[in-house]
């Protein structure tokens, strides 16, 4: 007040007091805030440093929210994908047991020939060439007037003296195995020469007379009686590729049943000889289902019976056979075929059933993560449509009739759980990613508010000592201005 004069000891007490409460003023909002730079008066650079600082912290703490909503987003959609990989092996569990399960095939397509004259496992090309002696040889003993060449198929077989009828078919077919010639004797005694069918066998004229005729034999050549050889038969199983077998004893050629069997093994059908000579061409059990389609010059469609001609199929209008199926079976497969549609719809539920607030990767949805606050860094997820994925369809009793059927099925599930793998994989690698620039977000808000703090933040114990110091400081100050007012008090005891 100007009106109220101080002495010098009273005003300068008066100028300390102020100063130190305005001291004291400025400890305590730093001991209330923690924070040493409160406004842009008491430090400008730091103070909007500062704040540039809490602001980002603050953007990427928004994000980050984002982040860890995504990272849960991803999960469901694992989770789904995990749920709907043992769906899928459930279904395959369904069709191996549809496979075990009794055959719906009551029989297999297939086709018979007519019977084949002499037709066995081993030649089933029939009956060849034969010749048979006029001499009973079962106690014969060649005598000196006897021995001699016996020519057969150009192999010269050299008869001796004391040889007996054994000793001839034996040296006859050491000599002659590789020719398709065999000799035995037959119950009456007579030697019996015999070729391959579509083999020549040709006694020589260069054999000795008196061994001819001590065998019972004429020089001369006899063609092979069989009409198979040189025939072909082409073999279709369903919708597989052609196989064309030709009959003979050349190379490549087929002339016994083994050898028709693994010509046949890749076609997925099989052959088998009855007792009488006919020839059935028949599916194998994995493919009992399929139909069988025959051609080739083995057989006939016009109701001729030309030679070799063994199939004849003049009677139907198709050279294609189909199976014969078992109602009984067909059920059971049905069943399984009902089992197998219905974990199949459950997929499409269960994939409906996998977003996070929202948003469902499993069913077409795209997610875009965000990773700074101007947005320039983000990572793009696109959703699929899991059915598509999968690529799997309701199948019907069809699908589950034989093993090779259900193969098919069978593959197509192994190739939905290796994508199935994929897309795991895949989403992995993404929310691994997210995973850690989650924690790198974490990581820099903390040096983003450390960062601030040191340059705003108040060392608290330090200013307790301060405020400690200054309330001090504040009562000895009133205490000597107490004093400094000492005279006034002397003047004012005067005038009482």
């Amino acid at each position: 007040m100007s009106d109220v004069t101080l002495n010098s000891a009273v005003r300068s007490n008066l100028r300390t007091l102020q100063s130190t409460t305005d001291l004291m003023a400025r400890t305590e909002e730093r001991l209330s805030t923690g924070k040493k730079v409160n406004s842009a008066l008491d430090n400008p650079s730091s103070f909007f440093t500062a704040q540039s600082l809490d602001r980002r912290a603050g953007d990427l703490s928004n994000l980050l929210d984002s982040v860890s909503s995504s990272v849960q987003t991803i999960e469901a959609a694992d989770n789904g994908i995990s749920a709907i990989s043992d769906l899928v092996t459930q279904m395959k569990s369904t069709a191996r047991s549809a496979q075990q399960s009794d055959s719906a095939i009551a029989a297999k397509a297939s086709f018979t020939s007519g019977a084949i004259t002499g037709a066995s496992s081993s030649n089933l090309l029939g009956a060849g060439a034969e010749v048979d002696g006029t001499a009973d040889l079962s106690a014969f003993t060649a005598a000196a007037g006897d021995a001699g060449n016996l020519v057969i198929n150009g192999e010269t077989i050299a008869i001796a003296a004391a040889d007996e009828g054994t000793d001839v078919v034996d040296k006859i077919n050491a000599k002659t195995a590789d020719t398709g010639v065999t000799a035995t004797l037959g119950d009456d005694g007579k030697l019996q020469l015999s070729a391959k069918a579509g083999e020549t066998l040709e006694v020589g004229s260069g054999s000795t007379a008196a061994t001819l005729t001590a065998l019972g034999l004429t020089a001369g050549t006899t063609n092979s009686e069989s009409g198979l050889t040189g025939k072909t038969l082409e073999v279709t199983v369903g919708d597989g590729s052609k196989k064309t077998i030709t009959f003979g004893n050349g190379d490549g050629e087929v002339s016994s049943l083994d050898e028709l069997n693994k010509a046949l093994a890749d076609s997925n059908a099989k052959a088998s000889l009855t007792s009488d000579g006919k020839l059935t061409i028949e599916t194998t059990n994995a493919y009992g289902s399929s139909d069988l389609t025959i051609g080739g010059t083995a057989v006939s469609t016009d109701g001729t019976a030309a030679a070799g001609e063994v199939f004849d199929l003049a009677s139907s209008a198709s050279t294609t056979a189909e199976a014969v199926l078992d109602d009984d079976g067909k059920s059971t497969r049905q069943d399984y075929v009902n089992d197998y549609n219905d974990l199949k719809s459950q997929i499409s539920e269960l994939a409906k059933d996998a977003s996070y607030n929202g948003v469902n990767l499993l069913n077409g949805d795209d997610l875009s993560v965000t990773f700074n606050e101007d947005g320039s860094s983000k990572l793009e997820i696109g959703g699929v449509d899991i059915m598509d994925v999968l690529s799997l369809d309701d199948i019907d009793i069809e699908s589950f009739l034989d093993s090779s059927k259900i193969e098919k099925v069978v593959g197509k599930l192994n190739d939905a759980l290796n994508s199935l793998d994929s897309l795991s994989s895949r989403l992995g690698s993404q929310l691994s990613v997210v995973e850690t620039r989650e924690s790198f977000t974490k990581d820099m808000i903390g040096t983003l508010e450390d960062g601030s703090y040191a340059l705003t933040g108040a060392d608290t114990n330090e200013e307790a000592a301060n405020l400690a110091t200054l309330q001090t400081r504040q009562s000895l100050i009133t205490s000597s201005l107490s004093i400094s007012t000492s005279q006034e008090q002397n003047v004012l005891q005067l005038i009482q």
